[in-house]
């Protein structure tokens, strides 16, 4: 058991990457240094946003309009780091 929740943690973890490789990647799009019409820079976006969207979008419903700020990705990514610490951290003592 112990291995599953140290396997769900370093999925946990590589999630956070990747919602951190899609924020960049959309202030990359924002301001104009990459350009979305190149092969690669699409592909790679298309797959951020399928990877991400899911877990984000009913964090955007819930969230007021804040103008174009969007927070989600830090809230996720502080939700992510409390199962860790603290939800894992409990179920590992428990099955220890």
């Amino acid at each position: 058991m112990l291995e599953f929740l140290s396997f769900l943690s370093t999925l946990l973890t590589l999630y956070v990457y990747v919602l951190i490789a899609a924020a960049v990647l959309s202030w990359l799009i924002a301001f104009n240094v990459v350009n979305t019409r190149n092969q690669a820079v699409s592909t790679i976006g298309e797959f951020l946003y399928r990877i991400t969207e899911p877990v984000l979008r009913p964090i955007r419903r819930m969230m007021p309009d804040l103008g174009g700020i969007d927070i989600s990705p830090v809230i996720v990514i502080l939700a992510i780091f409390f199962i860790q610490s603290v939800v894992l951290q409990n179920l590992a003592k428990a099955f220890y």
